[in-house]
């Protein structure tokens, strides 16, 4: 510093002094600066006062030299002290090179500087708002600064700064907010820990609306969350709580559309903390803001979806996981079927009614769009109608929604939990919106078939509901499926009767799951035919798939569809069947299902009421065979029928053996099948069992001997039920007689199966 300059009105003296190494000496120079300031002040002479603290910033606290930079500092905050109230005129002058020092090499000297700025501050108080960005820009800077001197000299001013932010309502909080925007992405730990700190007073002060520019910072503070730090992680977590509180308490200010996609990305994180933290804000968003959150539910769906497969090490997280899952299927209605055309826009106010499934309430959210909230929701949280906003409904778009819905469900490395939600997606929306899902029906058959192989029971049911409703929905017969594959299956569906209204009341049962909660009457659609075709092509060409679950998946649809449908289709197909060993063994796996399973009750009883001749046409069918080769297989297939004969499901056929004047060709057909047969264990079975077959005349009763011609009384005593129970004593004892000699031999007579 040049000595013979002129820094006038500072005496040389207190220039001396401003530049010596000491510090105490430093000090008497600022208190004389102080001094001679206060009579500025008092002349009023404004001119001297600028003059005073231009020379103590460019010539001192912007020198080279750094005792003269540590003598401007400490005079900057006399002049501030003598300013009293009136440094708020001169606060730019007296701030900006006291942040400049903050920047210096020598941490001493950015202590300094702290203190000098502390000075500055105290005597200004709220007149420094309008210098708030800087002040806080040089703060976080030295919140990160590594001696601890200089951390502890700026946590003093920080919380002096907070004092008057907390104090005052003059706070520029629009200004401020691209600054924390940019701040909030910094990766230091203490800097972050800065920025929380100051996220939470603000928050904390009423005057000061920080939710309105949470979509702002939110980002950032879900990267923050993500910190390694353990203290800074739980400020985190009790500044995101507190926000959320407050979206709680008013739902009607808050930009929900605007934060939709943070938490998306935010929900599909690696850190538990994170995913956790933002799928229950996704929860509330749902819950809260009900419609407007449609438009982002592909987003949402591939964010949640995976979640729901997690094990119990991320239970929390599938447990919110599948109540945001719930919840926004629940905003899906029946009204999102509609074409998507403008609408008026709409605002009422509804109170939530516990006796409606979805509670609707037209409204927006600032910056998004109307939104509607289910009246089943978690309780104590109502549905908002912001103020002075009308916008059009929302649209429900699906074509993101089935696109993330087909990626998951044709991603066989992912869980079956997830599997099953997408299933259940697919027939609600199936159910809730025909119309539009129909549209996409042609891209997700494939998918929907090669499901079936999957390995989970109830995947598999869950996508056998969603295929029986494609294929009997009334939505569906508007679209034409399309010409079928394969050269022998193309036959048209208008062959194959559609049921009558009469026959299609047989689905109303108790049992007809799927079919209660459906919309869709029980006739078939254009892709009922492509179904049955697809399936049997499947199991021609899996017959793995035919022989573990072939039997399983054709109960369920019986249960899902007409079971009349399903075999007149299926046999219609089968009489194309170039693999005639395939037709053959879909015909006995439709037969064993038809004749055992429980689901076909309904079925069997039909076709035992059919006024038809039965039992001819089946004496027929074996005087037929007689013109056949006679193989082992041939063999095998009659001993199977004896046996079936034999099981529970035949005993109505066991007792009709009892009228033998009426079903004449019943037993017929069993002797022929008797004669076709080899002295085997069947043979030696069917055998017996007609031996068990009373004489017609033994089954007279007593008015019918009356009726008789009087020859044929005198000729034949009256026979009561006494000489009727007697023959059939007499019978048993002889079958039991030659069970009895058999078991000896090992006969497998006694271990045939009754299925």
């Amino acid at each position: 510093m040049n000595p013979e300059k002129d820094f006038a009105p500072l005496t040389p003296n207190i220039v001396r002094a401003l530049n010596d190494k000491l510090y105490e000496k430093r000090k008497v120079a600022a208190l004389e600066i102080e001094k001679l300031v206060r009579e500025f002040v008092a002349q009023n002479n404004t001119v001297q006062i600028k003059h005073v603290i231009q020379t103590l910033s460019q010539e001192f606290a912007l020198s080279q030299h750094p005792h003269s930079r540590k003598g401007g500092l400490i005079g900057l905050a006399a002049c501030s002290i003598a300013l009293g109230k009136d440094s708020g005129l001169y606060l730019k002058e007296l701030i900006e090179p006291v942040l400049t020092c903050f920047n210096d090499a020598d941490s001493r000297l950015r202590y300094y500087a702290c203190e000098a700025l502390y000075n500055i501050v105290k005597v200004a108080r709220g007149a420094v708002l309008p210098h708030f960005n800087v002040l806080f820009d040089g703060l976080s800077k030295l919140a990160a600064d590594p001696d601890p001197n200089v951390k502890s000299g700026s946590e003093l001013l920080d919380r002096l700064l907070k004092d008057i932010v907390t104090e005052s309502n003059k706070f520029d909080l629009v200004g401020f907010i691209p600054l924390l925007r940019e701040r909030i992405y910094s990766n230091n730990q203490y800097a972050r820990q800065f920025i929380i700190s100051w996220i939470l007073v603000l928050e904390s002060v009423p005057d000061i609306n920080l939710l309105d520019y949470l979509p702002e910072i939110l980002d950032g503070l879900f990267q923050i969350l993500g910190d390694n730090g353990k203290e800074i992680r739980k400020m985190c977590e009790v500044v995101l709580g507190e926000f959320l509180k407050e979206i709680k308490k008013n739902p009607s200010s808050v930009k929900f559309a605007e934060m939709a996609n943070i938490l998306v990305i935010h929900c599909q994180t690696t850190d538990d903390l994170i995913q956790l933290t933002a799928m229950c804000w996704m929860r509330e968003f749902i819950q809260l803001a009900g419609r407007v959150m449609l438009p982002y539910s592909s987003g949402i769906l591939t964010a949640v979806l995976p979640c729901l497969a997690y094990d119990d090490r991320k239970k929390s997280i599938k447990e919110v996981a599948n109540v945001c899952n719930q919840s926004l299927m629940k905003l899906v209605t029946p009204e999102d079927d509609e074409p998507d055309e403008p609408k008026p826009a709409v605002q009422k106010q509804a109170e939530p009614n516990p006796d409606d499934s979805l509670a609707k309430q037209e409204g927006t959210a600032s910056g998004g769009p109307d939104g509607s909230c289910d009246s089943t929701f978690s309780s104590g949280i109502g549905v908002f109608t912001p103020a002075g906003t009308e916008r059009a409904p929302v649209t429900l778009h699906l074509d993101g929604i089935v696109q993330v819905l087909n990626c998951h469900l044709s991603d066989m490395a992912i869980g079956m939990m997830t599997r099953i939600a997408v299933l259940k997606w697919l027939y609600h929306l199936y159910i809730k919106t025909p119309r539009k899902m129909f549209r996409h029906t042609d891209s997700l058959f494939p998918i929907l078939l090669q499901t079936l192989s999957d390995e989970s029971d109830e995947v598999i049911l869950k996508d056998l509901e969603v295929l029986a409703e494609i294929a009997s929905s009334p939505a569906g017969q508007m679209d034409d499926p399309g010409p079928l594959d394969g050269p022998d299956l193309r036959v048209s569906h208008s062959e194959l009767q559609v049921p009558t209204p009469g026959r299609a009341g047989l689905l109303k049962t108790p049992g007809t799951k799927g079919l209660e909660c459906s919309p869709s009457t029980p006739t078939m659609n254009s892709y009922f035919y492509k179904f049955m075709i697809n399936l049997l092509k499947r199991f021609s060409s899996e017959r793995k798939l035919l022989e573990v679950r072939g039997g399983f998946i054709i109960r369920q649809l019986c249960l899902l569809l007409n079971a009349e449908n399903i075999f007149h289709s299926m046999a219609d197909i089968l009489l194309r069947e170039e693999d005639l060993k395939f037709a053959s063994t879909m015909v006995h796996t439709l037969n064993t299902i038809l004749l055992t399973s429980t689901e076909l009750f309904q079925l069997r009883n039909q076709l035992k009421d059919l006024k038809t001749p039965n039992y001819r046409h089946a004496y027929d069918l074996i005087q037929k065979f007689g013109d056949l080769e006679v193989t082992v297989d041939f063999l095998t297939e009659v001993d199977k029928l004896v046996q079936l004969i034999e099981c529970p499901i035949f005993t109505y056929l066991r007792l009709q053996l009892l009228d033998v004047k009426n079903n004449p060709y019943l037993i017929k057909a069993l002797y022929g099948l008797l004669m076709l047969l080899p002295q085997s264990s069947a043979f030696q079975l069917l055998s017996h069992r007609l031996q068990c077959v009373p004489n017609p005349e033994l089954l007279q009763t007593g008015d019918g001997l009356k009726a008789a011609p009087k020859s044929q009384k005198a000729d034949s005593p009256s026979i009561d039920y006494a000489e009727l129970l007697q023959h059939f004593e007499r019978v048993q004892k002889k079958h039991l007689e030659v069970r009895h000699q058999r078991s000896g031999r090992g006969d497998h007579l006694d271990r045939r199966v009754v299925l």
